[in-house]
């Protein structure tokens, strides 16, 4: 196994976005009443999320359906297609912490409709976090996703050690914890040729 870089940041707030929010509660009219619950979600879970991500680059050649990272090598058909016409790519491990999941938690005891709010809020968070770290690179890919295979996730944790950068563990079942996190592939077109 190659010895890996891997770099973290944390970044500042997102700006949200209301309409995604809503289309990820269920879609449907945002009337009055949904629109306090989506306010209510957002000013009390602002304080309890953080913006981490760990990443690393490493060099990638594609043979068929075979993506070789140097570390490890996947075989996915559609990942390959993916970073066919990259040298390099991104592989990253993103959060937005754990603070999300004890208000989902607490409030999926009190009010479900809170804790359905809080879920779409977490969903738009995790992939607004996603879209700022990965502006510039090529679209994202992550296991579980087409012929992706899930237990990708166990080379991605052991390459990156998320647990250590960024509070991001994974059970033995491949759920992550926090739950509003992400893993992925980013491609990247190095104009030099090299990482």
């Amino acid at each position: 196994m190659m010895n890996t870089v891997v770099l973290t940041e944390t970044f500042p707030e997102p700006p949200f976005s209301k309409k995604e929010i809503i289309r990820y509660a269920g879609g449907g009219e945002c009337d009055k009443e949904t629109e306090k619950l989506l306010d209510e979600a957002i000013a009390e879970v602002r304080d309890a999320l953080s913006y981490k991500v760990c990443y690393c680059e490493l060099p990638v050649r594609v043979e068929n359906d075979v993506c070789d990272f140097t570390a490890f090598s996947v075989n996915s058909r559609d990942l390959a297609k993916n970073l066919r016409e990259c040298d390099g790519a991104v592989l990253f491990a993103a959060t937005v912490g754990s603070g999300i999941d004890r208000l989902i938690s607490k409030y999926s005891r009190i009010s479900p409709s809170k804790a359905l709010m809080l879920q779409a809020v977490g969903a738009e968070r995790i992939e607004a976090l996603c879209d700022v770290f990965c502006k510039g690179l090529k679209p994202r890919f992550s296991p579980g996703y087409g012929d992706l295979p899930l237990d990708v996730q166990e080379k991605i944790f052991g390459i990156l050690r998320c647990d250590k950068h960024i509070g991001l563990c994974l059970s033995r079942s491949l759920i992550m914890s926090p739950s509003k996190s992400v893993t992925a592939f980013a491609g990247k077109i190095n104009k030099r040729g090299s990482l």
